[in-house]
């Protein structure tokens, strides 16, 4: 009866969201998993060179971002649901809504909604994403935030999160192993002297089996 219950509290899928047209499957390419709070300035400065490394290095390299709300940013576990929202009403908004978070911290920031009741800063938020998810998700993106899918959704992102160890955000790991430097944002020459040797010896592992297979 124990296991039966661990069992249930397995969500379905892999947690995260997947970047890109050209994620590939978990066994078939690098990955890298990032945890990110959409409020935090550190993973904010962080998203500029993680997505150019997975362009640049597309279709070796995947990516998944887990929302992972801090809690001394007040409003961030609402800014993780809201991404969970438009992920479940618009998948291809996820991204875009993340970069909006990103560039309207301030909008968010404790300083700024500390008059403000959780009510007026959840229908904010709701008509903040739907200038990127599209306006006629308004009603359902305000109905998002009493859906306890989405309240489940954005829970089983933080507990993975801490289930791995993760205590802060940018945190990464790369094919399951951790970064060093949790909570700093990483430059695109750090990303490339992590990925550029990984993806050679993808390489030349492709072009041994393609030669046995010869």
């Amino acid at each position: 009866m124990k296991d039966a219950k661990k069992c249930n509290q397995i969500p379905s899928k892999y947690d995260g969201f997947p970047y890109g047209d050209g994620f590939v499957s978990l066994t078939e390419s690098i990955l890298v998993d990032a945890f990110l709070d959409p409020l935090c300035p550190d993973s904010r400065d962080s998203w500029p060179p993680l997505k150019k490394v997975i362009r640049d290095y597309s279709p070796h390299v995947s990516l998944i971002v887990h929302p992972f709300p801090l809690p001394y940013h007040d409003n961030s576990y609402l800014s993780c649901r809201a991404l969970h929202i438009a992920n479940k009403l618009n998948a291809s908004a996820t991204y875009p809504l993340l970069e909006s978070f990103f560039k309207n911290q301030v909008r968010y920031s404790n300083a700024q909604t500390h008059n403000q009741s959780r009510a007026s800063t959840i229908d904010d938020m709701a008509n903040f994403a739907v200038m990127t998810v599209g306006n006629s998700f308004l009603p359902a993106f305000k109905s998002g935030f009493e859906d306890q899918s989405t309240d489940a959704a954005a829970r089983i992102s933080f507990k993975y999160g801490c289930s791995r160890g993760v205590y802060g955000t940018p945190f990464f790991f790369v094919n399951g192993f951790a970064l060093p430097d949790a909570g700093s944002a990483l430059d695109y020459k750090t990303w490339t002297s992590v990925i550029d040797p990984l993806v050679k010896k993808q390489k030349k592992k492709g072009v041994e089996d393609l030669l046995i297979y010869l």
